[in-house]
């Protein structure tokens, strides 16, 4: 014997069944809520703690000094004229040393307290005093007031990254330097500037003097590289693949393959460039052409992939109209198709470039983890990259460079911000709705 349920008792089934789906439904938006929550707010502590650690490496403590340029010093047996050498290879520093020593009241016999003095100025000190004298000569015999570069650990004392609570013992700036530091600062002697010399400097084993200039260079030539091979090949290979390959297995092949390498890890294509450009192609190593021909490799697939979406959006409709309209089939790819698909291509190639701008792995392999100190002026230069750059300071040991690092990564994530705007505010400018 079978017993049937009553009308109201399906319907308090019924109920029951709703109500379990929405709450299973309101639980799911629930979890999805909290897991965006969880991913801003580490997203949030990452930038607080880049932005806090990195924003006082756009300040430099520098001394204002009236330093004396004297002749007896750059050039005592008056051979300038004949030798410019002699104005390169001045002893320059004493120049800086002396000037500070005579505004601390420091006699020249006290060479405890002269060592001291001269650990407070950085030793590119020389490099723009040079510069000065080297430009312009007629400074010679003159005294004229200079901001120079404090060291590092001067700097580092003035931002508050040493504790001065300390034993003196401990820290490597003392007591007496200590007073002189406050005393500057009160006299306006002493200041914490914006600090250009992040942006112009090269590498350097000293914190003050350095700066970002030539991996920026570097990345600089790496990405034009990148831009002029992989668009055009990019955007060549998907329009044959689209539009004009016979569908068959070999071209499902080379669709799936394209597919994969997207997902290859970076390292590897640096493994293929160490092989194939300096390995077998003789390529220099540190270069920016041989970085530039491997994220071109890392970069294609992208390009690729966001191409052939792009033209895969655009509507049948228009290749039916412009074939009926007597166009040939290149003519239809090329005057209607192609233009209609840029801004999906342009915004492809712009998130494609700004993958490769991060990329450090890939040039490690090829040995762009070189100590650089001058700006390349060739893609053949020896370089380094932006990221590596980044890579190279977070290893060092001093306080100074992590502040450096930290402000370095700003900077690239400034540039990374900047294309994936410029990728956003193009696709709203040219994008068109179906």
């Amino acid at each position: 014997m079978t017993t049937t349920a009553t009308p109201s008792a399906k319907h308090k089934i019924n109920d029951s069944n709703l109500k379990r789906r929405y709450a299973a439904e309101f639980r799911f938006k629930l979890y999805g809520i909290l897991a965006i929550s969880v991913g801003l707010i580490f997203l949030a502590l990452l930038l607080w703690s880049v932005i806090s650690k990195g924003y006082t490496a756009f300040q430099q403590t520098e001394i204002k000094l009236d330093i004396e340029f004297s002749k007896s010093v750059i050039d005592p047996d008056d051979l300038a004229a004949e030798d410019p050498d002699v104005l390169l290879t001045a002893n320059y520093p004493i120049l800086a040393k002396d000037a500070l020593a005579k505004y601390l009241g420091i006699d020249k016999k006290d060479k405890i307290n002269l060592k001291m003095v001269n650990s407070m100025l950085s030793a590119g000190t020389r490099t723009q005093l040079r510069n000065m004298v080297v430009e312009d000569p007629s400074i010679i015999g003159t005294t004229q007031t200079v901001w120079v570069l404090a060291s590092g650990n001067v700097d580092s004392v003035v931002k508050g990254q040493f504790s001065l609570e300390i034993d003196e013992s401990r820290r490597p700036v003392k007591d007496q330097q200590v007073s002189w530091i406050q005393r500057m600062q009160k006299e306006g002697v002493l200041k914490k500037r914006f600090n250009t010399g992040i942006f112009i400097f090269g590498a350097s084993s000293r914190p003050e003097t350095a700066g970002i200039a030539a991996a920026m260079v570097g990345s600089l030539y790496m990405m034009l590289i990148v831009l002029v091979l992989a668009l055009p090949i990019g955007v060549a290979a998907s329009i044959y693949l689209e539009e004009f390959a016979t569908k068959n297995r070999f071209t499902d092949l080379i669709e799936v393959n394209i597919n994969n390498l997207a997902a290859v890890p970076s390292i590897v294509f640096g493994l293929l460039g160490l092989w194939a450009f300096i390995n077998v192609a003789g390529l220099p190593r540190s270069a920016s052409l041989v970085g530039g021909l491997v994220l071109t490799l890392m970069t294609l697939p992208t390009i690729i992939i966001a191409t052939r979406s792009a033209l895969k959006a655009v509507p049948p409709s228009i290749r039916t109209a412009a074939l009926g309209l007597g166009a040939s089939k290149m003519q239809m790819v090329f005057h209607h198709v192609l233009p209609l698909a840029a801004p999906g291509i342009m915004t492809g190639t712009i998130i494609g470039l700004a993958q490769a701008l991060g990329e450090t792995a890939p040039l490690l392999l090829i040995g762009m983890v070189a100590f650089v100190a001058d700006v390349p002026t060739t893609p053949l230069d020896p370089a380094t990259a932006l990221p590596v750059q980044i890579f190279m300071w977070a290893n060092e040991a001093e306080r100074a460079f992590v502040e450096r690092t930290s402000g370095a990564i700003l900077i690239l994530l400034g540039f990374l911000l900047i294309m994936n705007i410029t990728a956003v505010i193009l696709r709203k400018r040219f994008e068109r709705r179906w």
